[in-house]
């Protein structure tokens, strides 16, 4: 039986691949165990300095495996009491989504978990929440907004209609978009570029800019003032 999630080392970078591509890279139980090992691995493996999450075939995830409902435990996989964005938000380092195809519903929430998003000009993205019957639960109310504006947001969610890479570029989504065979090595290019610079201090600025999706405006500016004042405390910049 072959790994529905393969992970692989490149030096400082980690890539980790969905890899179901004959179920279009659908999340069962057994996906989701291993995603979860592989970003707590990128956590913890001091030697790795970002990650990339993509898929393997035509999809990037297609969502829930609708055949695993009420069978898989897709809440709590590994038993330990870890969902979706506990285990994405426990890792303090960058991830990029290197958005290879379809990216839909769960797949979609699993998308916007990464710091930002690459995509190939094949890419679609689509919130079938309302279509298909199943109740959001990792994050697809709140990411999509934040993503894309509330207007947006709820004219996606409440159409179910596809957004192609390029009104996804438009509206804020993604970052760029690439032919689909310059995908990972594109993502790959950014990932260097992450890596050559002050790699403490560009997680301190990580931590600052996520520091705002939990307290106001106000108080995120504080939080950075105050690690300034800490920084030139501690250091000559000259």
């Amino acid at each position: 039986m072959e790994k529905t999630v393969l992970f692989d080392v490149e030096g400082q970078l980690a890539l980790i691949t969905l890899n179901r591509p004959e179920r279009h890279n659908s999340i069962c139980q057994d996906l989701l165990i291993n995603l979860y090992n592989a970003i707590d691995e990128v956590a913890r493996n001091n030697d790795i300095k970002v990650a990339i999450l993509t898929g393997n075939g035509k999809s990037f995830c297609s969502g829930i495996d609708l055949s695993v409902i009420g069978k898989d435990n897709l809440l709590d996989p590994r038993g330990d009491g870890k969902d979706m964005p506990d285990v994405f938000a426990s890792c303090n380092k960058p991830i990029i989504g290197a958005i290879n195809g379809n990216t839909i519903t769960g797949g979609f929430e699993l998308a916007m978990q990464c710091d930002f998003l690459i995509a190939s000009e094949n890419a679609r993205f689509i919130d079938s929440h309302a279509k298909v019957g199943i109740h959001p639960g990792w994050g697809m109310t709140q990411l999509l907004q934040r993503s894309v504006g509330q207007r947006m947001a709820k004219q996606l969610s409440f159409t179910c209609k596809p957004l192609s890479a390029q009104d996804a570029l438009r509206c804020g989504l993604i970052n760029e978009v690439v032919p689909p065979a310059e995908l990972v090595l594109r993502a790959k290019q950014i990932a260097q570029d992450i890596c050559a610079v002050n790699y403490d201090i560009m997680l301190q600025i990580k931590a600052l800019i996520e520091k705002q999706n939990e307290v106001s405006f106000d108080d995120a500016c504080k939080l950075e003032r105050e690690g300034f004042q800490d920084f030139i405390g501690k250091a000559k910049l000259f």
